[in-house]
C-alpha cells in the first residue's frame, strides 16, 4: 500500500455532520478547495428526485420542497445500531425514513426515480466523500485516489471502520483515519512550529453534530495527544432542534395547530432556525419569518441571544464538562493549559465562548484558525506528510494520538476486564493474562468490548472468537495471553494464545454486527459507478437541452433585433422564425427527450439557420 500512496496527490477531507471540506498541500502550503458554487465548505446532503441524484449545495437548496428524500446527518448513523437510543431519538426528528435492516443496521429509505431505495449510512457518506474527491479532481486537473479522512476523536471502533468503508465505496484509498481535534491542532501548530516552544494546547472542537476535546503537548514538530473526551451526539444540529421545538410550541399556542407531523413545514422552519442561530452569534436579537408555514398561515417571531442560550444551556454546560473530564484524564490542571484553541462552527456561539472562558478563569481564547477549515487543513498536512509530497517542516511531523475508549474482554463474573485503558497513546500493544474458570476446560470464548462501564453488557461489543486446544487441566492452571494491538488508524487486532502449547488465534476486530460485509461493500462500489453513469447521463442531457435552447433563443433574438433582423432576407427570416418556433414547441412537449434527440434537433436547426445567417453576412 505504501507504493500506492506515492501515486498522484493526496487530499485531506473533513467529513462533517452538516458540512464537509477538502484541502490539498500545494506550493508549500495547504489550499482549501472551493466547490462549483464557489464555497469553501459543502453541505453533507444527498437528495434523490424523480430525475436525478444531487449532492452538496444542490441537494440542500431543494430540501424544503423535497424533505423526505433529502438525506443529511448520515454521520449520526454511521457505525451505529438501529436499536441505539440515540438513533431512535433522531429518527423522530428527521423527515426521511429510517428502518431496521439486517443485523440491527439502520437503513435510510428514499424514493428515487419512482422506486423505493434503501441506503446504509456508509453509502450516503460515500456519496459526500466522492463529491469532495470530484471537487479536488476538478481543481487539480488529475485523478485523486489517496486521502486522509477525519473523524470525531470519540468515534468508536465500529464508527471508524464504517468511515473507512465509506471511503472505499467512494473509490478512495483512505491512508489514515485522523481525529478531528488532532487535525485542528496540526493546523494551529504548523504556523507556530519552532516559535512557540513546548506548549499544552487544548482543542475545543464543537461542530454541527459532535463535540471533541483534545489536550496536546506541542513541541517543535511533535504533536502528542495527552487525553481526549467527547460526545458524538452534541453539536449545532441539537441546538437547531431546541429552537425548532420552541417555535413549534409557539405556533401551536398562537394558532392552535400542530405542525410537528408536517415534514415540509418543519424543514422550512429548521432552515429559518439555522439562519437565526448564525445571526445570533453577532446580533442580540433576530426574527424568524416563514411565509405560509402551515395551512396558509404566515409565521413571524423574534428570538434573542439570551433566549437561545437558555434553550440550550444544559447542552452548552455538557460541552464544558467534557473539558473538565479531559483535564482530569490527562492529570493536568487548567492552569497548565497554555492555549485554548477554538474550532468547529458552533464555537462561534457567544455563550459557549463565555462559559469556556469562565472555566479557564478569564483566559483569552485562541481564535487564530478558521473554525470551518482547520480540520481539513490538518488532514491535508497529514496526507502530504504520509506521501512525502511536502517540505521538510511537514515531512518531519510526529503525531502521537490516543485511544478514546477503554478496550477489554468479558470476564465470566459479568465485569469487563480492561486491557487497554482509555487515553493510551497509539499505536500500542498490550497484553493481559487469563486462565480457565472450570476444570478440564479446553476452549475459551474471547469477547471484545469497548467502553467505560463496569459491566461488559453496558459497553459496545466489537467482536469475538474462540481459542481452542487448551490442554485439559484443573481450573486456574492453563495460562492464556490476550494481546490487543491498535494501529495508527485506531483499528484493533486481538490475538490469544495458550503459553504451554502455543495454540493461538488472531482476528482483526471487524464488528460484523455493525460493519458492512465485503460483498455488500463491493455491491455499493458497483452501485456508485452506476449512479455516476446516471449522473453523467443526466448532466449530458441537461447540457444538450441548454445548447439547443440557447441556439434557438439566439436565432430568435437575431431575427427580432431591429438592426440585424432588418438586414435579413424576408424569406430567410420567416424560415428561421418557423424553425425556431417548431423547436421550442417540440421542447415543451418533449421534456424527457434524451441527449441524442436534443443534439439531433440542434443539428437540424443549425442546418436551416446557419446558411441563411452566413449568406446574409456575405452579402453585407
Amino acid at each position: 500500500m505504501a507504493e500506492e500512496w506515492k501515486q498522484g496527490p493526496a487530499i485531506g477531507i473533513d467529513l462533517g455532520t452538516t458540512y464537509s471540506c477538502v484541502g490539498v498541500w500545494q506550493n508549500d502550503r495547504v489550499e482549501i478547495i472551493v466547490n462549483d458554487q464557489g464555497n469553501r465548505t459543502t453541505p453533507s446532503y444527498v437528495a434523490f428526485t424523480e430525475k436525478e441524484r444531487l449532492v452538496g449545495d444542490a441537494a440542500k437548496n431543494q430540501v424544503a420542497r423535497n424533505p423526505t428524500n433529502s438525506v443529511f446527518d448520515a454521520k449520526r448513523l454511521i457505525g451505529r445500531r438501529f436499536s441505539d437510543p440515540l438513533v431512535q431519538n433522531d429518527i423522530n426528528l428527521w423527515p426521511f425514513k429510517v428502518i431496521e435492516g439486517s443485523k440491527d443496521k439502520p437503513m435510510i429509505v428514499v424514493s428515487y426515480k419512482g422506486e423505493d431505495k434503501q441506503f446504509a449510512a456508509e453509502e450516503i457518506s460515500s456519496m459526500v466523500l466522492k463529491n469532495m474527491r470530484e471537487i479536488a479532481e476538478a481543481y487539480l486537473g488529475k485523478t485523486v485516489k489517496n486521502a486522509v479522512v477525519t473523524v470525531p476523536a470519540y468515534f468508536n471502533d465500529a464508527q471508524r471502520k464504517a468511515t473507512m468503508d465509506a471511503g472505499g465505496i467512494a473509490g478512495l484509498n483512505v491512508m489514515r483515519i485522523l481525529n478531528e481535534p488532532t487535525a485542528a491542532a496540526i493546523a494551529y501548530g504548523l504556523d507556530n512550529v519552532g516559535r512557540i516552544g513546548k506548549r499544552n494546547v487544548l482543542i475545543f472542537d464543537l461542530g454541527g453534530g459532535t463535540a471533541d476535546i483534545s489536550l496536546l503537548t506541542v513541541e517543535e514538530n511533535s504533536f502528542e495527544v495527552k487525553a481526549v473526551a467527547g460526545d458524538t451526539h452534541l453539536g449545532g444540529e441539537d441546538f437547531d432542534n431546541r429552537m425548532v421545538n420552541h417555535f413549534v410550541q409557539i405556533f401551536k399556542r398562537w394558532h392552535k395547530k400542530d405542525i410537528s407531523g408536517n415534514a415540509r413545514a418543519l424543514r422550512r422552519l429548521r432552515t429559518a432556525c439555522e439562519r437565526a442561530k448564525r445571526i445570533l452569534s453577532s446580533a442580540i436579537e433576530t426574527t424568524i419569518e416563514v411565509d405560509s408555514l402551515y395551512d396558509g398561515i404566515d409565521f413571524s417571531s423574534t428570538i434573542t441571544r439570551a433566549k437561545f442560550a437558555e434553550l440550550n444551556m444544559d447542552l452548552f454546560r455538557n460541552s464544558i464538562e467534557l473539558v473538565e473530564r479531559c483535564l482530569t484524564d490527562a492529570k493536568m490542571d487548567k492552569g497548565s493549559v497554555n492555549d485554548v484553541v477554538l474550532t468547529g462552527g458552533s464555537t462561534r456561539i457567544p455563550k459557549v465562548q463565555q462559559l469556556l472562558q469562565d472555566f479557564f478563569d478569564g483566559k483569552e481564547l485562541n481564535r487564530s484558525i478558521n473554525p470551518d477549515e482547520a480540520v481539513a487543513y490538518g488532514a491535508s498536512v497529514q496526507a502530504a506528510s504520509l506521501t512525502g509530497m511536502c517540505n521538510e517542516k511537514v515531512k518531519n511531523i510526529v503525531l502521537l494520538d490516543v485511544t478514546p475508549l477503554s478496550l477489554g474482554v468479558d470476564l465470566k463474573s459479568g465485569l469487563m476486564s480492561v486491557v487497554i485503558p482509555r487515553n493510551t497513546a497509539i499505536p500500542t500493544k498490550m497484553e493481559s493474562y487469563y486462565t480457565t474458570t472450570v476444570d478440564n476446560q479446553t476452549e475459551m470464548l474471547v469477547a471484545v468490548y469497548e467502553g467505560e462501564r463496569a459491566r461488559f453488557v453496558d459497553n459496545c461489543w466489537l467482536g469475538e472468537f474462540t481459542l481452542r486446544g487448551i490442554p485439559s487441566a484443573p481450573s486456574g492452571v492453563p495460562s492464556v495471553v490476550i494481546c490487543f494491538d491498535i494501529d495508527a488508524n485506531g483499528i484493533l487486532n486481538v490475538s490469544a494464545w495458550e503459553r504451554t502449547t502455543g495454540v493461538s488465534h488472531k482476528i482483526t476486530i471487524t464488528n460484523e454486527m455493525a460493519r458492512l460485509p465485503k460483498e455488500e461493500i463491493n455491491r455499493m462500489i458497483k452501485d456508485a459507478e452506476m449512479y455516476k453513469v446516471e449522473d453523467d447521463k443526466y448532466r449530458e442531457k441537461a447540457e444538450a437541452k441548454a445548447a439547443l435552447e440557447n441556439y434557438a433563443y439566439d436565432m430568435r433574438n437575431t431575427v427580432n433585433d431591429k438592426e440585424n433582423g432588418a438586414k435579413l432576407d424576408p424569406a430567410g427570416k420567416k424560415r428561421i422564425e418557423g424553425a425556431v418556433q417548431q423547436v421550442t414547441q417540440w421542447l415543451d412537449w418533449n421534456q424527457l427527450a434524451e441527449a441524442d434527440e436534443l443534439e439531433e434537433k440542434l443539428i437540424g436547426l443549425q442546418l436551416i439557420c446557419n446558411p441563411i445567417i452566413a449568406k446574409n453576412a456575405k452579402e453585407q
